[in-house]
């Protein structure tokens, strides 16, 4: 037999020094497959990109700036708090300041504005007619600017005395046919605004504004349609007291050809369906409320004009 080299390739004859015994593998998790099991991975530890520096814990940042959003948000309503309470305290307040300037403002048109504004000379009521007809109105007369004794029943005329009477204008018209007339007045008064709101829920709230013994009077120009439209020819009315200006504005309608009304009707009344009375067939209700209406809405654009800034 040849003799052994002395660099063996194995160790199949010669001994084996002892070695530590290597650790068992880890049990293979079960595999979602039945006979079949799971090969196991171990994952090693990341690497970063900077390992020696120690890492911010997540949300680190969030409190502090939350609570600087905080003290932003609580300065802020501290601000516009103190800014209002200082308004209150002051009466520094723009809104009611340019009311207050419009209210006034409103009270000195009657000898400011022309009547031909106030009073136009043709009022179109498109839809303002029984059953949403179309009406037109002509100016007959306008009386000169006067105070009120005489211009309205003596109940009417104490239950406005609370107001006052600065000035008082009427206007005299007649609709299309020439058949009915209508005296439409504006009452500028004394009062400021607490003193109208207070009489406008006085009239609400005991149904002045509906009594035939609280009626305003008419104007009877001589020479015209309605030379014969006095207190006996009064067949419908309405007073309207306004709360945003000194001023109270009124109709009385009738016929133009001077016969007695025996049953006089407030203008709401005579202007509802099925209403049978002289007034509410002639439409005298439509008519009185329809001329005090576009009258005050001309009247409150007159003041808005009047009372608008320069832009």
């Amino acid at each position: 037999m040849p003799a052994e080299s002395a660099t063996e390739t194995t160790r199949r004859l010669r001994p084996i020094p002892a070695e530590a015994p290597a650790p068992p593998p880890a049990p293979a998790p079960p595999s979602e497959t039945p006979g079949v099991e799971r090969p196991f991975v171990s994952f090693g530890r990341p690497e970063t990109y900077d390992d020696p520096v120690r890492v911010r814990p997540r949300g680190g940042r969030t409190r502090p700036r939350t609570l600087a959003a905080a003290a932003c948000v609580v300065l802020g309503l501290g601000l516009i708090g103190g800014a209002v309470t200082g308004s209150w305290l002051t009466g520094d307040s723009s809104a009611g300041t340019d009311a207050r300037s419009e209210f006034a403002a409103a009270g000195e048109l009657w000898h400011s504005v022309p009547v031909d504004q106030l009073f136009p000379p043709t009022v179109q009521g498109e839809g303002a007619g029984p059953g949403g007809a179309d009406r037109t109105w002509t100016r007959v007369a306008v009386a000169p600017d006067t105070g009120c004794a005489n211009a309205f029943d003596p109940l009417l005329r104490k239950a406005l005395a609370p107001v006052g009477c600065l000035r008082l204008l009427r206007a005299t018209y007649t609709d299309a046919t020439r058949s009915l007339v209508t005296t439409v007045g504006l009452l500028f008064t004394k009062a400021d605004a607490t003193a109208m709101t207070s009489l406008k829920a006085r009239f609400q709230k005991e149904g002045l504004d509906r009594r035939t013994d609280l009626m305003p009077r008419p104007y009877a120009a001589e020479g015209t349609v309605a030379a014969g439209f006095g207190d006996e020819q009064r067949a419908s009315w309405t007073v309207s007291v306004l709360t945003d200006a000194p001023v109270v504005v009124y109709a009385v309608s009738g016929f133009a050809d001077g016969r007695a009304v025996t049953d006089p009707q407030p203008a709401r009344d005579a202007m509802k369906s099925g209403a049978t009375t002289a007034p509410a067939q002639a439409g005298l209700g439509h008519d009185a409320q329809g001329l005090a209406d576009r009258v005050e809405r001309g009247f409150r654009r007159t003041v808005t004009s009047a009372t608008e800034k320069p832009s």
